[in-house]
């Protein structure tokens, strides 16, 4: 297995009909838990226009690979952001630890865990890492298998994140 490029690469830019969810796990439980909340949020109609089952399966295993890194390998406090927009989601999970890079495992046994990062670049259009305001982000980016439909509706915002540490929070368009 090859090692996927986890190179340096600023955010995508979103556009100004985003909408965001914020959460800020402290432990693994917290992980299964939001991941929970995130599915029910976006079952029984309520996942943005282009969006199907499969893109949804997608968001969620690639929301709880970074997320769960981000816990074992980065500094508290983590914040996860997912941004859906009229052609996708990026997750944006963020810690303090901008001296570790995202490094996927090289040499080490499938049982041993430690293959999310190439689960996350088979599973992504896009992703990488950046430097922002003292804070390491690490990031995917999923479009929609058929987004060509989502362009004429505005996205719809995913669920509140009742994020474990910081209480919920709402939704809220970016400017």
């Amino acid at each position: 297995m090859s090692a996927p490029t986890w190179g340096e690469r600023p955010l995508p830019p979103l556009g100004l009909d985003s909408a965001t969810w914020d959460g800020r796990p402290c432990a693994l439980a917290d992980i299964t838990q939001l991941r929970l909340q995130l599915r029910a949020g976006l079952a029984d109609g309520a996942r943005p226009r282009g969006a199907d089952e499969d893109d949804v399966e997608r968001l969620l295993l690639i929301f709880e690979e970074l997320a769960s890194n981000g816990l074992r390998h980065g500094r508290a406090p983590v914040r996860v952001v997912v941004t859906t927009s009229k052609t996708g989601w990026l997750i944006d999970v963020s810690d303090a630890a901008t001296g570790s890079p995202p490094a996927p495992a090289v040499g080490r046994d499938a049982a041993n865990g430690g293959l999310g990062l190439y689960l996350v670049d088979r599973l992504s259009d896009a992703h990488g890492w950046t430097m922002q305001d003292d804070r390491k982000h690490v990031w995917a980016q999923l479009d929609y298998a058929s987004s060509a439909g989502a362009s004429s509706a505005p996205p719809v915002p995913v669920p509140p994140f009742p994020g474990p540490c910081t209480g919920p929070t709402v939704p809220t368009p970016l400017p």
